[in-house]
């Protein structure tokens, strides 16, 4: 038995010298790594440090000026498409928030708000966007629509909201809202250009983007022709223009205007309208007043 034990103790003593040895090796090499460093490191000037430069390429501060470069051209293209786009429709979106209801492996629902304007009509929306996935496919639906307006003077427009909203037609009400637009932009501009062509003559009651412009001559006191322009909106969308003769007339003036002149002068409009178009029949209805 003891001499089992002095055997063990003489293998301890041989692993332990192999053990300082091993470490004494380590401790050399590790002296002449770090110092094959120092002599990497001095020899990696000049052109051989250029070229290592080049071959692991570029820094962390070029890099960095690349990638704010590429953000900012996404930037401008994506500024220069919302330009032509708003160009492109007349909708110009001045905000737009959305915010997740629901997400899942195949469903995402999210609740959008946009604000924008269409030429002088200011407009809000918020709706629903459900998107369900099915393979690559993805199927989108809108719901709970909500459309706020100043709709205070457009009547029509305000039916036809009702009906958008029940339906949750998004882009039908885009579409309408482009299309009347511009049909009251085409009134206002020629409402102002009789305006500013016959200032004795046409005024508004309102302002510019009234429904009415106002007939009067100084010279005829009491006589008022009153052109009312409106802009029909159906259910389904449909814009048309919608323009009447108004006649009030005192008693005192009925002298100067035979009865059946003034009870003809409404349909003798439409058919001016029907023959020379609105602008054309307009300016005849001025010059006629005026002389």
């Amino acid at each position: 038995m003891e001499q089992i034990m002095e055997e063990n103790i003489e293998e301890v003593r041989v692993l332990e010298a192999q053990i300082e040895r091993l470490k004494a090796e380590v401790e050399a090499l590790q002296g002449q790594q770090q110092g094959n460093q120092k002599n990497m490191t001095f020899q990696l000037r000049g052109q051989v440090q250029d070229a290592m430069s080049y071959l692991c390429g570029p820094t962390q501060r070029e890099g960095e000026e690349r990638v704010m470069s590429r953000l900012k051209e996404e930037v401008e293209e994506l500024e220069e498409d919302l330009k032509r786009q708003t160009q492109m429709n007349g909708i110009c979106l001045n905000s737009c928030t959305a915010k997740t209801l629901q997400s899942s492996g195949k469903q995402l629902v999210q609740q959008l708000c946009m604000s924008g304007r269409c030429s002088e009509l200011l407009f809000q929306v918020e709706f629903q966007l459900s998107e369900v996935k099915e393979g690559k496919c993805s199927d989108r639906t809108i719901s709970d629509l909500n459309v706020v307006m100043d709709t205070s003077d457009l009547q029509d427009f305000s039916s036809f909201l009702s009906r958008v909203e029940e339906r949750s037609d998004l882009l039908l009400y885009f579409r309408t809202l482009r299309t009347f637009s511009n049909r009251c932009d085409d009134r206002s501009r020629t409402f102002e250009h009789f305006q500013k062509k016959y200032p004795a003559v046409v005024s508004f009651p309102e302002d510019g983007r009234s429904e009415v412009m106002a007939l009067n001559h100084p010279k005829l006191p009491g006589c008022i022709l009153s052109i009312h322009w409106a802009v029909k909106v159906s259910n389904k969308g449909e814009v048309t223009p919608k323009i009447d003769l108004l006649t009030e007339v005192s008693k005192n003036a009925l002298r100067f205007f035979p009865s059946p002149a003034l009870g003809d002068a409404a349909e003798g409009f439409q058919s001016l309208l029907r023959i020379l178009g609105p602008e054309a029949a307009l300016e005849s209805v001025i010059r006629a007043l005026s002389l």
